[in-house]
C-alpha cells in the first residue's frame, strides 16, 4: 500500500524587520526627548502603545509561529515594556495610583537592563549587528537608571544621545534585512 508524504514548508516571511521597526522608530523618539529637544507627549506615548508596544507583541508571536525563541521572547517582552512604560506615565494622571518616584524609577530600568544583558549573551552567537543592537540596549537601560538613581541631567542626556544611537541601530538592521528580501542580495553591509 503507497502512502502518501506530505512535508509542510513554512513560505511566511520573517517578521523582525517589522518589530525592529516598532523598537528603533520609538526608541528613537523616546530618546529625541530625554536628549532635550522635546518634551513627553501624547506622540511618544502613541507610538508606545503602538509601535513600541503592539506591533513587538504581535511580531513575538509570529516569532514563536516560526519556532524562533530569542525573537519571541525578545519582541514580546519590548512590547510589554514599552506598554508598561505608557501606563506608567498615564495611570497617575488618571488617577490610578502614585507615580513612581525616580529611584523605584532606576529599578524599573536597572532590571530591564539585567534581562537585556541576558540577551545580549544569547546574541554573542549571531551577527556584530544583533550583538551590537542589544549592547547597545544594555548600556542605554544602564545610563538611563543611572540618571534616575542620581538624578543627573546630564546622564540623562547622554542616555538620550546614546537612545537615538540604538533605536537607529535596529531601524538598520530592519532596512538591511528587507533590502536584503526585495533586492535579493545584501545592500547594505551587516557582518
Amino acid at each position: 500500500m503507497e502512502q502518501n508524504v506530505f512535508i509542510a514548508k513554512d513560505v511566511t516571511t520573517n517578521p523582525a524587520p517589522l518589530g525592529l521597526t516598532g523598537f528603533g522608530l520609538t526608541t528613537m523618539l523616546l530618546n529625541l526627548h530625554n536628549a532635550g529637544l522635546f518634551g513627553l507627549d501624547t506622540m511618544i506615548m502613541g507610538m508606545g502603545i503602538m509601535m513600541g508596544g503592539l506591533i513587538q507583541i504581535l511580531v513575538g508571536m509570529l516569532e514563536w509561529k516560526k519556532n524562533n525563541m530569542f525573537g519571541m521572547m525578545a519582541f514580546t517582552s519590548y512590547g510589554a515594556f514599552w506598554i508598561s512604560l505608557v501606563f506608567i506615565w498615564i495611570f497617575p494622571k488618571m488617577g490610578l495610583g502614585e507615580a513612581p518616584s525616580a529611584t523605584a524609577m532606576g529599578y524599573y530600568l536597572a532590571v530591564w537592563g539585567i534581562f537585556t544583558f541576558g540577551l545580549w549573551i544569547a546574541t554573542l552567537k549571531m551577527t556584530k549587528t544583533m550583538i551590537w543592537l542589544f549592547g547597545t540596549v544594555v548600556v542605554l537601560f544602564a545610563l538611563l537608571a543611572i540618571a534616575n538613581f542620581t538624578g543627573s541631567h546630564l546622564i540623562h542626556t547622554i542616555a538620550g544621545i546614546e537612545g537615538v544611537i540604538c533605536g537607529a541601530s535596529a531601524l538598520y538592521i530592519a532596512i538591511g534585512t528587507l533590502l536584503v528580501e526585495v533586492y535579493g542580495k545584501q545592500i547594505l553591509p551587516m557582518p
